[in-house]
């Protein structure tokens, strides 16, 4: 049987005249933006490629299908908060007739500054990077990666790429009210500080919560959970509690809360009889969580929905403002935390 031959796409076009796939799509679509000598050279090559135009739908309208890459953290491969947004991401591109694949981002790769194999074998026409790459990465992906970008659940200090967040300053605000109106006032932050942009953003509405009720947290209420030179958790195998344990803790991710838990029981302490505490996620596969921990719900379908869209309109060269686009969640309230009102904390 004759194997079939591969579709021609944008990406092929565009790697053949080293031009970007916003040109392509531009060129091939009669937009402004495009040299009339550069469309013609696009035109002319891909009716020698044999380059489809994009099919219609029943409604008539233009509906194409691009391929597009997705950078995840190569430890958060599994079950995992950030394969989760994989899977969202993957659920919504199929909607949308785009096709997705992955690629495990390395420190290596952000350290030696190692472009993903996506973009230097030409395997995607966009990219979504999850999770904070470390190392200005993201900068780098922006100044080489010759394909639109967008970032998924954290954002960094560059300019023309579209960042979906969620609302990480006042979810945990909400959190630290929640706690402060069940009569808890001494409450510690567990969060590795400037490790993320979210794991910041949490502590600073946590700080918020605690600064409009007259509260200022000692300095040994703030409980790293993770190193701050990769990020990675796992580097924690057990966090450094203060001698004179809070009534509460605000973690600033549902892993973080689920590690909490297994060491204050390993204390002999139990949650919420004798401390309370609360997460951040809502994330189903929280570790050594028995008793359902309160948490923010972070709108993942949302999130990924915003950076397909982003994409989708990137690589058909439209031209949009880029930003920063925080999604909000909601407060879901479970069994961690003790209700102090009419009790001494």
């Amino acid at each position: 049987m004759a194997k079939m031959k591969k579709a021609v796409t944008m990406a092929d076009i565009a790697g053949k005249l080293d031009v970007s796939i916003v040109t392509v799509s531009k060129a091939l679509s009669g937009q402004k933006g495009v040299s009339e000598e550069v469309r013609k050279k696009i035109v002319a090559l891909a009716a020698e490629m044999g380059y489809q135009a994009p099919r219609r739908t029943d409604g008539g309208a233009k509906r194409q299908s691009f391929r597009i890459g997705v950078l995840i953290p190569a430890a958060a491969q599994g079950d995992s908060f950030y394969w989760k947004m994989y899977q969202a991401v993957a659920d919504r591109a199929m909607e949308k007739d785009c096709f997705t694949s992955y690629e495990g981002l390395s420190r290596e790769m952000t350290e030696k500054r190692v472009l993903p194999r996506l973009i230097s074998d030409r395997a995607a026409d966009g990219l979504i990077v999850i999770g904070r790459p470390g190392q200005d990465y993201g900068e780098f992906l922006r100044e080489n990666a010759g394909i639109p970008l967008a970032f998924l659940d954290f954002y960094e200090n560059v300019s023309g790429v579209d960042c979906f967040i969620s609302d990480g300053f006042y979810g945990t605000y909400r959190l630290t009210n929640y706690l402060l109106e069940r009569g808890h006032q001494d409450i510690a932050y567990v969060g590795t500080l400037f490790a993320t942009e979210s794991i910041t953003d949490r502590y600073l509405g946590y700080l918020k919560a605690l600064m409009e009720h007259g509260i200022t947290p000692a300095s040994d209420r703030v409980i790293p959970d993770r190193s701050l030179e990769d990020g990675v958790s796992e580097n924690y195998q057990k966090y450094r509690l203060p001698e004179k344990l809070p009534t509460a803790f605000v973690c600033n991710c549902d892993y973080t809360a689920g590690i909490l838990i297994r060491d204050l029981k390993q204390m002999g302490l139990k949650v919420p009889e004798d401390i309370s505490v609360v997460g951040f996620d809502n994330f189903p596969e929280t570790p050594y969580d028995e008793v359902g921990v309160t948490t923010y719900a972070v709108d993942i379908p949302r999130m990924a929905a915003g950076a397909v869209s982003s994409l989708i309109h990137q690589m058909k060269g439209e031209n949009r403002k880029k930003g920063i686009h925080i999604v909000e969640g909601w407060l879901v309230e479970k069994g961690s935390v003790k209700d102090l009102r009419g009790k001494e904390a």
